[in-house]
């Protein structure tokens, strides 16, 4: 398939994998760019000299294009980007942060910038500081979210309106049929998170991965609102939060229960009760960990059997 998002990336399908902390490294990235998607390191979770070992491993396992997630507001993130020039990695995707502090230099060192966005009016910002693409993630999604809590298909047609660049749609896409309708919607491409998470090549612990395919509807919900909104798995940890936020919590209060590393003890150490656990609503629909090659394999297969099949 052809489209501007393929021809953006130079890649077969327009299916990212999602740059996720404590899951997204040289392994799974390469996985999914030797499968034909857009494989992304999750630079959030690494400190700088890891995530150089991680491009150059990545530049080892594939001769494909694969790039690096970059949260703006990480505190070394002079050091990352400093990284990815001298590493010339050439497709970089940021997020929670403004576009406008780092997209110019990326773009001058001839990389590729698309920047994650909650709202088309976070789009078209996108857009006015030279972003070539824009990740639409809905409220559905794992990990953090947009306080405006949009879902994908409302944003999806919101964003498309907005902006001419091109769209790629997260948030609750794990299947084909989801691909096609996101695309039907005005998508040129799609994001994948937590069907990766599940993967074999995924770093995140296998205690997180196996609670993954045991979740049912209403399983994860938005939490922390008042810091950073976040989608969890409901776990202790979970249920610590939620009763602080209905006392009334400040949010220093919050920020002391939180902690340091909640994510790391609950993703990579796979503390399932006092681990932070960031997942998508999609994650009911996930029932089996496999090879990433396999999961792009049946997004596609599912996407182009819709494509072809008649409405009901």
């Amino acid at each position: 398939m052809q489209n501007r998002v393929t021809q953006l990336f130079g890649i077969k399908y327009p299916i990212i994998q999602a740059g996720m902390i404590w899951a997204s490294g040289w392994h799974l990235a390469s996985a999914v760019s030797n499968a034909g998607g857009l494989g992304l390191i999750g630079a959030g979770s690494m400190y700088p000299d890891v995530l150089r070992e991680h491009i150059q491993k990545c530049k080892a396992a594939t001769n494909k294009p694969f790039g690096v997630n970059v949260p703006l507001l990480y505190p070394a993130i002079n050091e990352l980007i400093e990284i990815i020039i001298e590493e010339k990695v050439s497709i970089v995707f940021t997020s929670a942060g403004n576009p406008k502090i780092w997209t110019s230099t990326l773009k001058k060192e001839g990389i590729i910038v698309v920047h994650v966005v909650s709202s088309s009016k976070f789009a078209q910002k996108a857009e006015e500081a030279g972003c070539d693409a824009v990740v639409a993630e809905g409220f559905e999604a794992g990990g953090h979210n947009g306080r405006e809590e949009t879902t994908t298909l409302v944003l999806i047609p919101l964003v498309r309106n907005t902006v001419k660049i091109p769209v790629i749609a997260a948030g609750g896409i794990a299947t084909g049929r989801q691909m096609f309708a996101s695309m039907v919607l005005g998508a040129s491409g799609v994001q994948v998170g937590s069907r990766f998470v599940a993967s074999n090549e995924a770093s995140a612990h296998l205690n997180f991965k196996e609670k993954i395919i045991g979740l049912g509807e209403g399983d994860t919900m938005l939490s922390l609102k008042q810091l950073t909104p976040v989608r969890l798995i409901k776990n202790s940890f979970f249920e610590e939060i939620k009763k602080a936020e209905e006392n009334c919590a400040s949010i220093e209060e919050l920020t002391t229960i939180l902690g340091r590393a909640r994510a790391k003890k609950g993703m990579f150490e796979g503390d399932l009760q006092n681990g932070e656990l960031e997942i998508g609503q999609v994650s009911a629909l996930i029932n089996e960990i496999k090879p990433a090659a396999e999961i792009v394999k049946e997004i596609w297969t599912e996407f182009e059997l819709t494509q072809n099949k008649p409405l009901i």
